[in-house]
Protein backbone atom coordinates (compact mmCIF):
# COMPACT_ATOMS: atom_id res chain seq x y z
CA UNK A 1 0.00 0.00 0.00
CA UNK A 2 1.50 3.35 -0.87
CA UNK A 3 0.92 6.87 1.64
CA UNK A 4 0.91 10.34 1.25
CA UNK A 5 1.83 12.16 4.46
CA UNK A 6 0.96 16.09 3.96
CA UNK A 7 2.41 17.27 7.51
CA UNK A 8 4.49 21.04 7.57
CA UNK A 9 6.04 19.68 10.93
CA UNK A 10 9.08 18.19 10.33
CA UNK A 11 9.55 15.74 12.70
CA UNK A 12 6.31 14.48 12.59
CA UNK A 13 6.02 13.92 9.21
CA UNK A 14 9.32 12.20 9.85
CA UNK A 15 8.43 10.10 12.83
CA UNK A 16 4.79 9.19 10.71
CA UNK A 17 6.84 8.20 7.89
CA UNK A 18 9.13 5.54 9.67
CA UNK A 19 6.51 4.16 11.58
CA UNK A 20 4.59 3.29 8.48
CA UNK A 21 7.64 2.22 6.71
CA UNK A 22 8.54 -0.32 9.51
CA UNK A 23 4.61 -1.25 9.04
CA UNK A 24 5.73 -2.22 4.91
CA UNK A 25 3.55 0.59 3.73
CA UNK A 26 5.10 3.05 0.95
CA UNK A 27 5.52 6.25 1.92
CA UNK A 28 5.62 10.08 0.11
CA UNK A 29 6.13 13.27 1.99
CA UNK A 30 5.30 16.83 1.59
CA UNK A 31 5.53 19.65 3.41
CA UNK A 32 3.26 21.99 2.40
CA UNK A 33 -0.26 22.22 0.75
CA UNK A 34 0.82 22.64 -2.84
CA UNK A 35 3.32 19.68 -2.88
CA UNK A 36 0.46 17.97 -0.98
CA UNK A 37 -1.28 18.72 -4.39
CA UNK A 38 1.30 18.22 -7.06
CA UNK A 39 1.53 14.05 -5.14
CA UNK A 40 -1.95 13.80 -5.16
CA UNK A 41 -2.83 14.62 -8.93
CA UNK A 42 0.04 12.85 -10.17
CA UNK A 43 0.32 9.69 -7.86
CA UNK A 44 -2.08 6.75 -7.26
CA UNK A 45 -2.65 6.56 -3.50
CA UNK A 46 -4.58 4.12 -1.46
CA UNK A 47 -4.35 6.58 1.50
CA UNK A 48 -3.73 10.54 2.18
CA UNK A 49 -2.76 11.54 5.79
CA UNK A 50 -3.32 15.30 5.80
CA UNK A 51 -2.71 18.20 8.30
CA UNK A 52 -5.20 20.92 8.82
CA UNK A 53 -3.01 23.52 9.15
CA UNK A 54 -0.70 23.54 6.16
CA UNK A 55 1.68 26.80 4.32
CA UNK A 56 0.66 27.63 0.70
CA UNK A 57 -2.71 25.54 0.67
CA UNK A 58 -4.56 24.32 4.02
CA UNK A 59 -5.59 20.81 4.45
CA UNK A 60 -9.16 21.55 4.04
CA UNK A 61 -8.46 23.33 0.88
CA UNK A 62 -6.42 20.42 -0.63
CA UNK A 63 -9.41 17.58 0.61
CA UNK A 64 -12.15 19.77 -1.52
CA UNK A 65 -9.85 20.15 -4.27
CA UNK A 66 -9.13 16.37 -4.68
CA UNK A 67 -12.65 16.08 -4.21
CA UNK A 68 -13.43 18.62 -6.74
CA UNK A 69 -10.88 16.77 -9.28
CA UNK A 70 -12.51 13.57 -8.27
CA UNK A 71 -9.57 12.08 -6.41
CA UNK A 72 -10.98 9.47 -4.56
CA UNK A 73 -8.13 8.63 -2.30
CA UNK A 74 -9.31 7.73 1.30
CA UNK A 75 -8.35 10.95 3.74
CA UNK A 76 -7.44 10.92 7.35
CA UNK A 77 -7.34 14.75 8.23
CA UNK A 78 -5.24 15.53 11.04
CA UNK A 79 -5.46 18.64 13.40
CA UNK A 80 -4.08 20.19 16.37
CA UNK A 81 -7.36 21.34 17.90
CA UNK A 82 -9.92 19.43 19.53
CA UNK A 83 -12.88 21.22 18.66
CA UNK A 84 -16.08 19.09 16.99
CA UNK A 85 -16.40 22.17 14.72
CA UNK A 86 -13.37 21.52 12.74
CA UNK A 87 -13.45 17.66 13.25
CA UNK A 88 -16.92 18.29 11.09
CA UNK A 89 -15.66 20.93 8.85
CA UNK A 90 -12.78 18.15 7.75
CA UNK A 91 -15.38 15.58 6.90
CA UNK A 92 -17.87 18.06 5.10
CA UNK A 93 -14.66 18.49 2.93
CA UNK A 94 -14.35 15.12 1.99
CA UNK A 95 -12.15 13.55 4.76
CA UNK A 96 -12.99 9.63 5.43
CA UNK A 97 -11.72 10.42 9.44
CA UNK A 98 -9.78 12.10 11.50
CA UNK A 99 -7.15 12.32 14.82
CA UNK A 100 -6.13 15.01 16.76
CA UNK A 101 -2.72 15.62 17.68
CA UNK A 102 -1.32 13.96 19.76
CA UNK A 103 -1.95 10.82 19.13
CA UNK A 104 -0.71 7.17 19.31
CA UNK A 105 0.82 5.84 15.95
CA UNK A 106 -0.73 2.39 16.89
CA UNK A 107 -4.17 4.56 17.15
CA UNK A 108 -3.19 6.13 13.65
CA UNK A 109 -1.84 2.83 11.98
CA UNK A 110 -5.15 1.25 13.31
CA UNK A 111 -7.27 3.86 11.55
CA UNK A 112 -5.38 3.33 8.32
CA UNK A 113 -5.86 -0.15 8.15
CA UNK A 114 -9.65 -0.28 8.65
CA UNK A 115 -9.65 2.84 6.24
CA UNK A 116 -8.10 1.01 3.55
CA UNK A 117 -10.22 -2.24 3.94
CA UNK A 118 -13.03 -0.14 3.88
CA UNK A 119 -12.39 1.76 0.70
CA UNK A 120 -11.55 -2.12 -0.41
CA UNK A 121 -14.89 -3.32 0.34
CA UNK A 122 -13.36 -5.92 3.27
CA UNK A 123 -13.89 -4.84 6.72
CA UNK A 124 -12.19 -7.95 7.98
CA UNK A 125 -8.50 -8.15 8.54
CA UNK A 126 -8.61 -11.30 7.63
CA UNK A 127 -8.97 -12.13 3.75
CA UNK A 128 -9.96 -15.02 2.32
CA UNK A 129 -9.51 -16.53 -1.07
CA UNK A 130 -9.96 -20.48 -1.39
CA UNK A 131 -7.25 -22.09 0.52
CA UNK A 132 -5.32 -18.41 0.84
CA UNK A 133 -5.48 -16.48 3.93
CA UNK A 134 -3.99 -13.24 4.55
CA UNK A 135 -4.41 -10.97 7.67
CA UNK A 136 -3.70 -7.33 6.96
CA UNK A 137 -2.96 -6.58 10.56
CA UNK A 138 -0.31 -9.28 11.58
CA UNK A 139 0.64 -9.11 7.53
CA UNK A 140 0.79 -13.17 7.77
CA UNK A 141 -0.44 -15.55 5.13
CA UNK A 142 -1.51 -18.99 5.43
CA UNK A 143 -1.68 -21.83 2.56
CA UNK A 144 -4.55 -24.33 4.19
CA UNK A 145 -2.78 -24.51 7.85
CA UNK A 146 0.47 -24.00 7.03
CA UNK A 147 1.77 -20.42 7.41
CA UNK A 148 3.22 -19.15 4.16
CA UNK A 149 6.80 -17.19 4.67
CA UNK A 150 6.75 -14.12 2.40
CA UNK A 151 9.15 -11.20 2.16
CA UNK A 152 8.04 -7.55 2.58
CA UNK A 153 7.64 -7.00 -1.15
CA UNK A 154 6.06 -10.12 -1.84
CA UNK A 155 3.32 -9.52 1.00
CA UNK A 156 2.71 -6.27 -0.42
CA UNK A 157 2.45 -7.82 -3.88
CA UNK A 158 -0.01 -10.80 -2.55
CA UNK A 159 -2.27 -7.69 -0.43
CA UNK A 160 -2.63 -5.01 -3.42
CA UNK A 161 -3.62 -8.80 -5.25
CA UNK A 162 -5.93 -9.52 -2.95
CA UNK A 163 -7.52 -6.20 -2.33
CA UNK A 164 -8.60 -5.59 -5.81
CA UNK A 165 -9.53 -9.31 -7.12
CA UNK A 166 -10.42 -9.71 -10.85
CA UNK A 167 -8.68 -6.31 -11.50
CA UNK A 168 -6.37 -6.01 -14.06
CA UNK A 169 -3.80 -4.19 -13.05
CA UNK A 170 -0.47 -3.33 -14.82
CA UNK A 171 3.36 -3.72 -13.99
CA UNK A 172 3.55 0.40 -13.78
CA UNK A 173 0.20 0.52 -11.11
CA UNK A 174 1.54 -2.23 -9.21
CA UNK A 175 4.98 -0.85 -8.98
CA UNK A 176 3.83 2.69 -7.79
CA UNK A 177 2.02 1.04 -4.85
CA UNK A 178 4.61 -0.80 -3.48
CA UNK A 179 7.54 0.85 -4.04
CA UNK A 180 8.59 4.67 -2.45
CA UNK A 181 8.54 7.69 -4.94
CA UNK A 182 12.25 7.72 -4.97
CA UNK A 183 12.46 4.13 -6.19
CA UNK A 184 13.83 2.99 -9.20
CA UNK A 185 11.03 1.47 -10.93
CA UNK A 186 12.33 -1.72 -12.59
CA UNK A 187 9.25 -3.97 -14.09
CA UNK A 188 11.35 -7.18 -14.37
CA UNK A 189 11.15 -6.94 -10.33
CA UNK A 190 7.59 -7.34 -10.15
CA UNK A 191 7.97 -10.70 -12.03
CA UNK A 192 10.03 -12.10 -9.54
CA UNK A 193 7.97 -11.05 -6.84
CA UNK A 194 4.81 -12.63 -8.80
CA UNK A 195 6.83 -15.57 -10.12
CA UNK A 196 7.90 -16.45 -6.31
CA UNK A 197 4.21 -15.51 -5.04
CA UNK A 198 2.83 -18.10 -7.45
CA UNK A 199 5.27 -20.88 -6.09
CA UNK A 200 4.84 -20.60 -2.79
CA UNK A 201 0.58 -20.09 -3.26
CA UNK A 202 -0.05 -22.77 -5.82
CA UNK A 203 3.00 -25.21 -5.35
CA UNK A 204 1.61 -27.77 -7.34
CA UNK A 205 -0.07 -25.36 -9.98
CA UNK A 206 -3.67 -26.47 -9.53
CA UNK A 207 -5.21 -23.18 -8.14
CA UNK A 208 -3.24 -20.70 -10.78
CA UNK A 209 -4.13 -17.92 -8.59
CA UNK A 210 -2.26 -15.10 -10.90
CA UNK A 211 -3.13 -14.99 -14.67
CA UNK A 212 -0.78 -12.95 -16.66
CA UNK A 213 -2.46 -10.72 -19.18
CA UNK A 214 0.45 -9.90 -22.04
CA UNK A 215 0.74 -6.54 -22.56
CA UNK A 216 -1.57 -5.21 -20.15
CA UNK A 217 -0.62 -6.67 -16.42
CA UNK A 218 -2.04 -9.18 -14.52
CA UNK A 219 -5.15 -10.34 -12.88
CA UNK A 220 -5.50 -11.97 -8.91
CA UNK A 221 -8.42 -14.81 -10.60
CA UNK A 222 -9.28 -16.05 -6.90
CA UNK A 223 -12.51 -15.10 -5.24
CA UNK A 224 -11.78 -12.95 -2.02
CA UNK A 225 -14.00 -12.93 0.88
Amino acid sequence: MRLLVVEDETLLAEQIREHLVQQQFSVDVAHDGADGWFKLSEYPYDLAIIDIGLPKIDGLSLIRKARKNEIKTPVIVLTARGSWQEKVEGLDAGADDYLTKPFHTEELLARINALIRRAAGQPDPMLHSGPVKLNSRTQQVWLGEEEVSLTAYEYKVLEYFMHNPNKVISKTELTEHIYDQDFDLDSNVIEVFVLRLRKKLDPDGELKPIETLRGRGYRFTMVVS
